[in-house]
């Protein structure tokens, strides 16, 4: 059965002759491994919605003698993705502490260098068309992917006023979002391993839809792929227990610097008046409201405390109060 991880290597290597049941198979076992080796095949189809026999002919589809031999997989796969530390002192056991920086910096670097050298650029000049066109622009993306969908409807809301980032407190409501969705609307689904189920439904409601779908990944074989008709595909592994995300955001980058060039009036229109309401309502800046000088403020503060301070009445210095208060003192002592 190959080394641990071999399953999803399977599927990646198989993923361009599935049938578009066993596609939604793989994109289920992708992200629910770990609820999938429990299911019996029956109850597996049942869940992905599925016949079982369909569920036995991708078991073999995928090289396996049968289901209880792609049921041991699953465990395999299991067992290696739940020991998360033991992945990290593979990766980073023997590097030495004063290395890691070099080390993680080093290799995120060459996750750019590859996504660069591997890009479609048709595709991502597709890309940026379906973005200027679209009436509305949906982003979606899930877990640590939610990260980069926020970074990328910040910046493209300075552009466009039809921006919309789905939320996914469930996949109900992330489905609800989505209801007008037409042919005339474009959606960005950004997922990498482990693929978002809700993600690839999402995207299956854009495409049945005839909206325009892009997807952000990390192969030519993602299950995210299967209802897109546009790929941009960036280089992204976890080699211990954090997902490298780095050459995806330098890609999203690319997209909205592309997509800023050819709407620069726009742009320029839209930051000109951010400034102006920037300024107005005082959204950065330390002392917005009278900016005085701090120090300014202090002295000033300092001699109203002098002009109307303990002594209002007498004008007393306190030394004097207490050597007098002393006198009285005494002289009740002495009596």
């Amino acid at each position: 059965m190959g080394s641990t991880g071999g399953l999803l290597n399977r599927i990646n290597e198989r993923y361009g002759s599935l049938s578009k049941g066993q596609r939604l198979l793989a994109a289920y076992i992708t992200d629910n491994y770990d609820k999938a080796v429990f299911l019996t095949a029956a109850r597996l189809g049942q869940t992905v919605g599925v016949s079982e026999s369909t569920v036995v002919r991708f078991a073999a589809h995928l090289g396996y003698k049968g289901y209880p031999e792609f049921q041991r997989a699953l465990e395999e796969l299991v067992r290696s993705k739940l020991h998360a530390a033991h992945r990290m002192e593979d990766t980073y056991g023997r590097i030495a502490q004063s290395e890691i920086l070099e080390t993680v910096l080093k290799s995120d670097m060459e996750r750019i260098r590859h996504t660069l050298e591997h890009i479609d650029e048709q595709a991502f000049e597709q890309a940026v068309e379906m973005i200027l066109k679209a009436r509305h622009i949906y982003v979606l993306g899930v877990r640590s992917c939610s990260a980069l969908a926020e970074f990328l409807v910040f910046y493209l809301n300075l552009m466009f006023d039809n921006v919309r980032l789905i939320h996914t407190s469930s996949s109900s409501e992330l489905l609800e979002q989505m209801v007008r969705i037409s042919k005339e609307d474009v959606m960005i689904g950004i997922s990498f391993p482990r693929y978002s189920l809700r993600t690839l439904k999402a995207m299956e409601l854009a495409n049945s839809r005839s909206a325009g779908v892009i997807t952000l990944t990390d192969s030519v074989h993602s299950p995210m792929n299967l209802y897109s008709s546009c790929n941009l595909i960036a280089k992204s592994d976890m080699s211990s227990i954090v997902d490298s995300l780095v050459a995806p955001l330098s890609l999203i980058n690319a997209l909205i610097m592309a997509v800023c060039m050819r709407r620069q009036k726009d742009v320029v229109e839209n930051l000109e008046l951010l400034e102006q309401v920037w300024e107005d309502y005082q959204v950065y800046g330390n002392d917005e409201i009278d900016y005085i000088d701090d120090s300014v403020k202090l002295r000033y503060a300092g001699e109203k405390n002098r002009a109307y301070g303990n002594d209002e009445i007498d004008t007393m210095d306190d030394s004097v109060k207490f050597r007098y208060a002393g006198r009285d003192n005494q002289a009740c002592e002495n009596n």
